[in-house]
């Protein structure tokens, strides 16, 4: 598995270049966001570790750049910065994971092992080929969504969640269950990662974000996916995130 580090911190990059060699990943290191994207459109990668602030062209650009090149390698960011509204833009232009700096290299370790292996492996082999609720449909043999007959852009992270929920018939997900099964995390290490991705879905497919009618929360528990769209609002146990 080929590994591309898009750092330019040099202690950073090194940490980072010797803990995934450790884990046997053969490892390239780009120090700017010009030459990260240049070597993804000249090598093969398997995974890209992209830090969002670097000089010249930054993360947030490589990550719309190498979308907008239908590139679906999975990317995991890398930001100094908590606050969640960064969490949300990386997250909307493609990536599909982050670790904030400062963060433990074998915690880095084990989610870009975890992208890998959920790259590499054939989870939702139970969907049917096309499955619908409301005016979506989607098309689990092109990865491919649709709301009212028009193609709706969706992530590789978000069409994994919809999926996960749409072979749960209906049933309740918790939160770790969905890190566990979508991102293959072993434990709830970010719940509002989960939550992030909700609101983006949610965003894309419903009528109505802010009182979903298919994409449900379920207070304390997780979210259930109400394929028919008729339970009513009163009946549901809250829209906000589980606390």
């Amino acid at each position: 598995m080929r590994v591309l580090v898009v750092e330019d911190e040099k202690k950073v990059a090194k940490a980072l270049r010797e803990g995934l060699e450790a884990e046997h990943y053969d490892v390239c290191v780009a120090s700017s966001g010009e030459e990260g994207f240049f070597l993804v459109n000249h090598e093969t990668f398997d995974c890209v570790v992209l830090d969002l602030m670097l000089p010249g062209m930054d993360g947030y650009h490589v990550l719309r750049r190498l979308r907008d090149d239908h590139l679906t390698m999975p990317v995991l960011i890398l930001t100094a910065r908590g606050e969640e509204v960064d969490k949300v833009r990386g997250f909307r232009l493609g990536a599909d994971d982050y670790v904030t700096k400062p963060f433990g290299v074998l915690e880095l370790m084990a989610r870009v092992d975890a992208l890998l292996r959920r790259r590499g492996g054939d989870s939702h082999s139970a969907q049917p080929a096309l499955s619908r609720f409301g005016d979506v449909e989607l098309d689990a043999g092109t990865r491919t969504v649709r709301r009212g007959g028009r193609v709706v852009a969706l992530t590789p992270m978000e069409f994994d969640l919809l999926t996960a929920l749409l072979n749960r018939r209906g049933a309740v997900a918790s939160r770790v269950e969905l890190l566990r099964e979508v991102w293959g995390h072993s434990a709830a290490v970010l719940t509002r990662t989960v939550d992030t991705h909700i609101g983006e879905l949610r965003r894309k497919l419903e009528p109505n974000p802010s009182t979903p009618q298919h994409i449900l929360t379920v207070r304390k528990t997780g979210y259930r996916l109400d394929v028919q769209g008729t339970e009513s609002r009163a009946s549901r146990d809250g829209q906000g995130p589980p606390g």
